[in-house]
């Protein structure tokens, strides 16, 4: 994974805020919650929780015991994330998911949505999880499916590779849609100490926008993917934005545009 697949500040942290997140992160946020709901697992701990959609969800929940701490690693997300407000206190903190600042068994329940396809190493993270859980604590995440499974990222991808023929920036297929292998997942928490297997579930969703420039300025602008664009160039960032949103026109239309969007979700027990 290259460096600045982690970065997500400046702009991007506000964009991904207010465009990416209802565009792709709500529908699972919504379904991440209602998993929560249905345990009782009160000291909660979130870890690259972004700019707080599964939070604000989490912190919606009726549970008058639960508390919970949200982090993540890039500073300006959380400082979104704070901004945007949630229905009950919570502790926010900047925090690298490789080495928790928090004591061993400190929490009963670890949600990470769409983060451990970011993790450098993801068995040292998966480890972490493990560390600060409880006895019979869990780990509950997602995970984005195959590429091919999610239209709209596909055919940015691909208009991307007309733009930049010479060098494609591929930052979509091999980081959020890179880790997929449910085989690959369990293997690395296996490595991270957890011995049970996990439950896993497949939930496809709809990704609707106004029209098809929305998901293109998400995806080009929103995302480390600009990141990738703009070092090819400064000025390329609105021609890639520009291909993407003919491309996605193409496809879905030229006006409102629907496209599937799939992940994978797993809970795993202590």
């Amino acid at each position: 994974m290259s460096h600045i697949d982690k970065v997500f500040s400046g702009s991007i942290a506000r964009l991904y805020q207010t465009s990416l997140v209802p565009l792709i992160f709500a529908p699972y946020a919504a379904d991440l919650k209602g998993r929560v709901a249905a345990m009782d697992r009160p000291r909660v701990l979130e870890v690259a929780a972004g700019t707080g959609v599964v939070t604000r969800a989490l912190a919606s929940l009726p549970h008058a015991r639960l508390s919970i701490v949200a982090t993540d690693l890039n500073q300006a997300m959380l400082d979104e994330a704070v901004a945007a407000g949630t229905a009950r206190p919570v502790r926010w903190q900047q925090a690298d998911a490789q080495a928790l600042p928090f004591a061993d068994g400190e929490f009963d329940l670890v949600v990470c949505q769409f983060g451990a396809m970011f993790f450098p190493d993801k068995a040292k993270a998966f480890a972490e999880a493990r560390r600060v859980l409880a006895p019979g604590g869990a780990f509950l995440f997602n995970v984005w499916d195959a590429i091919a499974e999610n239209e709209f990222a596909d055919t940015v991808t691909a208009a991307l590779e007309a733009v930049f023929p010479a060098d494609p920036p591929r930052f979509l297929a091999r980081t959020p849609h890179g880790y997929h292998d449910r085989s690959a997942i369990e293997r690395d928490l296996a490595a991270g100490g957890f011995t049970q297997p996990p439950q896993w579930a497949t939930v496809a969703a709809r990704s609707r926008a106004p029209s098809p420039r929305e998901p293109a300025i998400a995806y080009c602008q929103g995302t480390p993917l600009r990141n990738e664009i703009e070092a090819r160039g400064g000025s390329r960032l609105a021609q890639a934005t520009d291909a993407a949103a003919d491309a996605l026109a193409r496809r879905f239309g030229a006006h409102a545009v629907d496209g599937k969007i799939q992940a994978h979700v797993a809970m795993i027990e202590k």
